[in-house]
């Protein structure tokens, strides 16, 4: 998928995340994005982060982080 329309998708997951009650967004965001995105759009996202996130939401970049760090763990 190109990098705009991954940016897109995940900002929009964001956008709705930050209408959610709570301070687990992040948290949230990475749960939805583990469950629905297959592993070749996480790998996407993970290399759009470690090249910098451009255009990204700040709740993207965290999530995936958590991400990546339960991916590493497996």
């Amino acid at each position: 998928m190109s990098p705009e329309k991954m940016v897109h998708m995940a900002n929009q997951i964001a956008t709705f995340f930050k209408t959610q009650p709570g301070d687990d967004q992040a948290d949230r965001i990475a749960a939805h994005l583990s469950d629905f995105w297959e592993p070749r759009m996480l790998d996407q996202l993970h290399a759009h982060v470690v090249a910098g996130g451009a255009g990204l939401d700040d709740l993207v970049i965290s999530a995936e982080a958590r991400i990546a760090g339960e991916r590493e763990s497996a």
